[in-house]
């Protein structure tokens, strides 16, 4: 118990407070910084997750949580309106709000900050992103649909004592992060992450009078501690966080302090000011290290204030999470399980044009969640929980995942789960405001904005096979994914330009989603990753069944990294080159509007490409630079209606492509160790 490694080891059981595959990939982290992957696939891991660490991460710009998956298949990164140059993720084809987001296993962006949270984590403060493709563990949740992604920020012990980061790009975004660490005692060790940002000129790159990006500024401080006792048992975290951001969008003639909420100019304000606290606190019991008790809690209070031309949208989310976890054995560890219960509470003040939807929201749950592994060839999770909840009711999660390994070096996966959520209709779709649209609920006897509750089944399975193609190493992974929805909160921009609607699914609604991926190891630290992705993603409207709006059918991904051997001082080149090519989307009916204020049914077939080039000095001091965009691809038209922007006919989130064009940027890093 006092030798280093299984002190981490019991650490990791202790305080993951996740499921089993989780736990695992933790403790597979210290192998993939060995190996110097970015991205990693375990052929023991039961659920089909990927690791990505922070080597990954120095690979592209990567300024915020929502930009770090460029590089990554798994994940696709798209544009969610013209004018606030936000990045909003799907996974299996489903946007965010149906994929459980946590940090260190907490739930982190949901309800008030579903629109922007992924924008207020720094890609600096990462240690390594989970990402866990199919319906998460029970021991996380109920809402989990399509995946989960989670988030493990640096740990104080072990960190170095200075790390500075500084970043300046072609669009007037510049970026400055310093870490500051000390080890207090040889049990205590706290680290303090300042991060700050600001873009400080407008730019209007395909003169539509309406920046492409906005002006705003972030300051983003969080003081952690860590505590670990390899003598008693006890490991704690204490983390304090407070973030302050503001943009400004809009025409560029628009000015606040002369314009807000008239029709002089039209422009937008969205101000996020957001107190975060949270800890844990972790016991592995003496002489059973397989054996341990977690307590989890955490705090929020976020408040955005924001307008969006003459629609005024505030919201103030107060959020309490509580988790009390358990994990043993049942004769021998082989047989592993996970007990516990957890409660939330979330008081939402919530004004959409001064009508108050406000609401409390509570629920509390048990869950059990039970592994089975041989060590070898075969192991399942198989997990349940029971959940009473003020407005969804009384409801049963189920979860199973299993993996078997056939033969060498392959490993087949399946899972299968059930998700439950209450849409947070007008958070989720804020990006909708930014138009003459006028937003109507159908339904009127649910419990959430007059909704029902989303419930939807996910299905996926998964083959990965390790093998040489002509001597050189290679793996290829075959997923297919399926979400059948039995309710949704449908948002339909598909009946009226005009008009987004919110109704209850009657109909179908679902998701299939088929991803080839093939990895090569060309020569030594010469890699070539690529990826095929096929979704077939259709709802009932009331007007009829079509595609899911803006998604591409099919979707190509390669990337290329090289470094050369490190030399004296730890010197090294490292050259990264991404590309990617995305097939014709399905785009909102707008076949209402005047001629000229019209779109097609469907966007044109576009690529991007994105690349960087990090020169290493030393173990110490490094400079990078990068370009995003370079083959300078925009759509066309991006704002519906910008000559008039108070007219029915204004739009701007009917995005498909880039709105910026060419984006280039340079940074520095520097450690202290």
């Amino acid at each position: 118990m006092k030798t280093p490694l299984l002190f981490l080891t019991m650490l990791c059981a202790a305080v993951s407070f996740s499921q089993e595959t989780i736990k695992q990939d933790s403790l597979k982290t210290v192998t993939v910084e060995g190996s110097r992957k970015g991205i990693k696939k375990s052929l023991n891991v039961t659920a089909n997750t990927t690791l990505v660490t922070s080597k990954e991460l120095l690979k592209a710009a990567c300024c915020n949580l929502a930009e770090s998956f460029e590089t990554n298949p798994s994940i696709d990164v798209n544009f969610s309106d013209a004018l606030t140059g936000t990045k909003q993720i799907k996974m299996l084809g489903l946007t965010s709000p149906y994929i459980l987001i946590t940090e260190e296993n907490v739930p982190s962006v949901r309800g008030a900050s579903q629109a922007y949270g992924m924008s207020f984590t720094p890609g600096t403060w990462v240690e390594s992103i989970q990402i866990t493709k199919g319906a998460g563990s029970v021991v996380n949740g109920f809402e989990s649909i399509s995946g989960q992604i989670n988030t493990e920020l640096i740990k104080p012990i072990g960190d170095i004592p200075l790390f500075l980061n500084a970043y300046g790009d072609s669009g007037s975004r510049f970026e400055l992060n310093t870490h500051f660490n000390k080890k207090v005692s040889d049990k205590w060790a706290t680290s303090l992450f300042v991060h700050g940002n600001a873009r400080v000129a407008k730019n209007d790159m395909n003169d539509d009078g309406f920046m492409d990006n906005p002006l705003g500024k972030q300051l983003n401080v969080v003081n952690r501690w860590q505590y670990a006792n390899p003598e008693s048992g006890w490991v704690s975290f204490l983390n304090v966080r407070y973030m302050n951001d503001e943009k400004q969008i809009g025409q560029l003639d628009f000015d606040p302090d002369r314009d807000k909420l008239t029709t002089n100019f039209w422009g937008s304000e969205i101000n996020t000011e957001r107190l975060d606290f949270s800890s844990k606190v972790g016991y592995v019991f003496k002489d059973m290290p397989y054996q341990s008790i977690g307590f989890q809690n955490a705090f929020s209070n976020h408040n955005q204030q924001s307008y969006f031309g003459l629609n005024q949208y505030n919201i103030k989310q107060q959020s309490y999470y509580s988790n009390l976890i358990f994990n043993s054995i049942i004769s021998n560890t082989m047989h592993k399980f996970a007990t516990g219960l957890n409660f939330t509470y979330d008081k939402y003040a919530e004004f959409v044009n001064l009508a108050d939807v406000s609401r409390i929201d509570n629920s509390v749950g048990a869950f059990f969640e039970y592994t089975f592994d041989d060590n070898d060839k075969f192991s399942y999770i198989l997990g349940g929980r029971m959940d009473y909840h003020n407005r969804l009711g009384v409801f049963f999660t189920p979860r199973l995942h299993v993996k078997y390994n056939p033969w060498e070096k392959a490993v087949l996966r399946f899972s299968a789960g059930r998700g439950k959520r209450a849409a947070n209709i007008f958070a989720e779709n804020q990006n909708l405001f930014a138009s003459s649209r006028v937003f109507s609920v159908l339904d009127t006897n649910g419990k959430i904005y007059g909704l029902d509750a989303e419930i939807a089944w996910n299905y996926g399975l998964s083959f990965t096979q390790n093998f040489m193609f002509f001597g050189m190493k290679a793996d290829t992974t075959i997923d297919f994914y399926r979400t059948d929805f039995q309710n949704q909160a449908v948002v339909d921009v598909m009946n009226s330009p005009q008009q987004v609607l919110f109704y209850n699914l009657d109909g179908k609604s679902y998701a299939n989603s088929l991803q080839l991926d093939f990895n090569l190891e060309i020569i030594k630290h010469l890699n070539l990753r690529t990826a095929y992705k096929y979704y077939d993603i259709a709802t009932d409207y009331i007007s009829g069944s079509f595609q899911r709006p803006l998604q591409a059918k099919h979707r190509f991904f390669g990337n290329v990294e090289y470094a050369t051997h490190i030399v004296e001082k730890g010197k090294q080149w490292k050259f990264d080159f991404t590309w990617n090519w995305l097939g014709k989307q399905q785009l909102p009916n707008t076949a209402t509007n005047p001629h000229h204020d019209r779109l097609p049914n469907f966007s044109p077939s576009f690529s991007t490409m994105n690349a960087q080039i990090t020169r290493t000095f030393s173990s110490t001091f490094e400079i990078y630079v990068g370009g995003e965009n370079i083959g300078n691809y925009t759509q066309h038209k991006a704002v519906l209606g910008a000559e008039n922007p108070f007219g029915p006919t204004f739009d701007t989130s009917i995005v498909y492509a880039p709105v910026f064009g060419q984006m280039y940027y340079a940074g520095l890093r520097f450690k202290i160790k």
